[in-house]
């Protein structure tokens, strides 16, 4: 993608081809130079056209694909935008961010795909659909069952982006919309939507047509073509998210919402954490990283440090050292740690937010301060500014956010206090919790709980290995309550979820195992020759069984197993002792020796398609097994997962042990890993 000093028009990607909007636009300037830099329009976008290819070209095409074959999509995804960085980090300088914060956003947006390819090959089936739970009797006979399952929705999912995560804001919504099977459409933020664009030109020749499509521009009219089947993910102001949540769409069609706002975050130092301690220290460095990593611009940022009211002095001193070291100006220049904010029309937006906070600034200076490398007045430059409310209890602090390099920070007496005065931020996506007090610790975390969508506990013992405040992980939920917008965006296959239907399935046995490609009790079985063990990836068949036995365990078995195993717990070899325990009344066989010998019954011994048995499911020892007693097992093929690209796939089995009385004793499922033919 070549700047020039003519603005360059952004396009737009609908229904398989590049398009440029009807008008001259809104021109975005460098954020550095001022200079104009791109024209962003949709003007003349058809789209209610981009909605039905969705529909009818991308949602076809995905669900044509299992949740194996989608991941193995957003690994190659992965490592073809890894190629790519280079070119987006220089666009990011066009934004204002250092190639540090460009990092944030581009590299933790393929981290995110990294993610969910991983979680997706692990976690989810072969197939199309996914259950939730086990099958439910519903009669007494075992001929009516439910089954709770996911399927894929026949809609489209709509994201809405905020400025400052072009990337990963983008691909984090992406990921789960994909696995599940729901075509994406993309609303990119105008100020970076340039950075956006040419994210999407890399990857649209290794997705299926019509599973991304991108608006540049504005996409009023978009949300009026939504319904039930179809999903919104927005991010940014909860101004804008409360308009959009009140949609007619969403009203009468009961479009899923899921809103990540912008919110009050709060960092709060314990009081055990002295200056010299590795909890102040740690303190005032994610304070001043989180004011200073791309400019602030993030919804995660502190904008809420909580300090005990005697180390109010303290922790100004030290926070403003550390500021001293922070160079401002042109992201190009290798020495500067901090670069712009995105546009002229932020900062002032900042500046006037800083005005509403009304509390003295003890760090930073609104007016003339240096800049490396670029001017001041063109580019939209702030230095980092640290606020000091000694009233916690004004209101300011706690209802205005300044989205730039702004923190304030505010006392308080103990525990409880700090809870509350937390709380009165109506709710944000994390607050972070700096001390080694265990019992001060707990007492916060549980009450912040109910008013945060993340807590982190940093102390000397996770401080090499945590990712700081800031940082959103895809393996957990990242939203809030309240003021952050009640969303729970990433949180691992729980986003997949999200985009998919959950049905109550009630059906016969045969027609669940049908429906879902699980087996499941009195659903149709074949015992017939050869033995399942014989058999290759492909010649298994779900409901495939062998029932073997009866053995009979004898008091030298138990004994033996007691003597080899050294578990001789008085339930397996005291009479007196075991006929007074009120779950046995005599002496019992170990619920382990019971698994040994069902697996000696069941395993066929000879090399073969089985490779390895590699875990157990779900284990409950139902009733006991005495000395004497004979047992049985059922071993029965449950589901049947090839994994891709290998020569195996793996299969789980249901086993079942009764006992001579038909008396079931245990059950479980049986993991192996099972040779494909070829």
């Amino acid at each position: 993608m070549t700047l020039g000093a003519e603005p360059r028009r952004v396009e737009s990607y609908a229904m398989g081809r590049w398009m440029v909007g009807g008008d001259e636009g809104v021109v975005v300037a460098d954020a550095v130079t001022g200079d104009p830099l791109v024209r962003v329009s949709s003007t003349g976008l058809d789209l209610a056209g981009m909605v039905a290819h969705a529909r009818t070209v991308g949602g076809p095409a995905l669900r044509e694909l299992t949740f194996h074959e989608r991941a193995a999509m957003l690994k190659t995804l992965a490592l073809h935008l890894n190629e790519q960085r280079d070119e987006l980090y220089e666009l990011w300088l066009r934004a204002g961010d250092t190639r540090r914060g460009a990092m944030v956003d581009i590299d933790g947006g393929i981290g995110v795909l990294f993610s969910y390819s991983s979680r997706g090959r692990r976690e989810l089936p072969s197939g199309r659909v996914v259950l939730d739970g086990e099958a439910e009797p519903l009669g007494k006979a075992g001929t009516f069952l439910g089954q709770h399952l996911y399927v894929p929705r026949r809609g489209v999912a709509v994201q809405i982006n905020a400025f400052n995560f072009p990337v990963w804001g983008m691909l984090e919504k992406l990921a789960p919309a994909f696995l599940a099977g729901l075509p994406t459409i993309v609303k990119a933020a105008t100020p970076t939507g340039y950075i956006a664009e040419a994210a999407v030109r890399h990857m649209l020749n290794l997705l299926p047509e019509g599973s991304l499509q991108l608006v540049s521009g504005s996409a009023d009219g978009l949300l009026d073509l939504l319904d039930g089947q179809d999903s919104v993910a927005f991010t940014g102001s909860a101004s804008t998210a409360r308009r959009l949540r009140a949609h007619r769409s969403m009203l009468e069609h009961a479009v899923r919402f899921n809103a990540e706002q912008d919110s009050l975050n709060a960092a709060i130092l314990g009081p055990d954490a002295a200056p010299g301690s590795p909890e102040f220290d740690l303190f005032v460095k994610s304070l001043v990283t989180e004011m200073t990593v791309k400019a602030g611009q993030r919804c995660t940022a502190i904008r809420r440090a909580f300090v005990p009211s005697e180390r109010m002095n303290e922790v100004t001193d030290a926070v403003a050292a550390r500021l001293s070291r922070v160079v401002v100006g042109d992201p190009r220049d290798e020495s500067v740690t901090m670069g712009a904010l995105a546009a002229r029309e932020q900062r002032e937006e900042v500046r006037r937010s800083v005005e509403a906070l009304r509390a003295p600034v003890v760090v930073g200076d609104m007016g003339d301060f240096p800049v490396l490398g670029a001017d001041p007045d063109r580019g939209a430059f702030l230095p980092p500014l640290l606020l000091r409310a000694d009233d916690p209890d004004r209101p300011e602090p706690h209802t205005v956010e300044a989205f730039g390099p702004v923190s304030t920070l505010l006392p308080y007496r103990d525990a409880d206090h700090v809870v509350a005065l937390a709380a009165r931020g109506s709710g944000s996506l994390v607050a972070s919790v700096v001390s080694y007090d265990r019992g001060f610790v707990r007492d916060v975390v549980l009450g912040l709980g109910a008013h945060h969508g993340r807590i982190l506990v940093l102390d000397r013992d996770d401080a090499k290995e945590q990712t700081g405040h800031g940082a959103a992980l895809a393996t957990l939920v990242h939203g809030g309550p309240g003021r952050a917008g009640g969303g729970e965006e990433l949180g691992g296959i729980r986003a997949v979820l999200h985009q998919m239907q959950r049905v109550a399935l009630q059906g016969s046995p045969d027609a669940l195992a049908a429906v879902t490609g699980s087996w499941v009790p009195g659903a149709a079985v074949d015992d017939g020759p050869p033995h399942p063990f014989r058999k290759h990836l492909e010649e298994l068949r779900i409901g495939d069984r062998i029932v073997a036995g009866p053995r009979t365990v004898t008091d030298a078995d138990v004994a033996q197993f007691a003597a080899f195993t050294g578990d001789t717990f008085y339930a397996h070899t005291d009479d007196e002792a075991a006929a007074a325990n009120p779950f046995f009344g005599r002496r019992v066989a170990h619920g382990y020796l019971v698994l040994a010998f069902a697996a000696g019954l069941f395993v066929d011994p000879a090399p073969g398609p089985v490779l390895a048995n590699y875990g157990v499911d779900g284990l409950r020892f139902l009733a006991p097994v005495f000395p004497g007693d004979e047992m049985t097992v059922a071993l029965t093929c449950k589901q049947i997962t090839p994994r891709p690209n290998t020569d195996y796939g793996e299969v789980r089995w249901d086993a079942v042990i009764t006992n001579g009385e038909g008396t079931v004793v245990a059950t479980y499922d049986v993991l192996t890993l099972v040779a494909s033919q070829e």
